[in-house]
């Protein structure tokens, strides 16, 4: 059935012809919720300055985009969470300054579903149709707009901690920071953040 599936996941399968949308097999369906809450954040974010508003942080549904200072002309501090299942057991792994940036978290630890014992990320690879299973747990990513930042924070827990830190390598130019919480072998927490990040991050668990 999965095999099936896939022969509608192909991004070339779509195109627009003469401002409509064009599609090669009809079963093929868009979904655009890796980023609609980052897209959603922007558009705020315009509307606000639109108004003259120079200071301000959005949040909606764990995405962030802040600009200018807090009421106390400091900059606006967000909390980077632990990849604790239990929502009520909320921890705090890194407390970072958001300096006129917007930020977006994916993870694999709060969504899932387990089915005989084994636990199933909500996170599908397209090019398997199975749900990913790597060390990568969280995935933070700091950019100027937020729905590039959802994007790619998306993309990274698709790919894993290596293919994402190697295409980080490739791809210095697109002016992102990451801060990434992966497991080890032994079951172990560790991160591992961009350098640029190490500046504005105030606190550290």
């Amino acid at each position: 059935m999965i095999d099936s599936i896939l022969n509608y996941v192909n991004y070339k399968l779509v195109r627009l012809e003469n401002h409509k949308i064009a599609k090669d097999k009809p079963g093929v369906m868009l979904d655009f919720n890796a980023i609609a809450q980052g897209y959603t954040v922007d558009v705020l974010a315009d509307f606000l300055e639109s108004k003259g508003i120079d200071n301000y942080l959005i949040e909606l549904g764990g995405e962030l985009k802040a600009r200018g200072k807090n009421q106390d002309e400091k900059w606006w501090k967000i909390g980077i969470d632990k990849p604790v299942e239990n929502i009520n057991e909320r921890e705090i792994e890194a407390v970072i300054e958001l300096k006129n940036k917007a930020l977006a978290t994916s993870g694999s630890y709060r969504k899932f579903y387990v089915k005989d014992g084994i636990k199933y990320s909500h996170t599908i690879d397209p090019k398997t149709g199975y749900p990913v299973n790597h060390s990568l747990l969280s995935a933070t990513v700091l950019a100027n707009d937020c729905m590039t930042a959802d994007a790619y924070a998306t993309a990274f827990m698709v790919i894993g901690i290596e293919k994402a830190n190697a295409f980080l390598k490739e791809n210095k130019d697109l002016d992102l920071d990451v801060y990434f919480i992966y497991s080890t072998e032994e079951g172990l927490w560790k991160t591992y953040y961009s350098k640029d990040l190490e500046e504005v991050i105030v606190e550290k668990k």
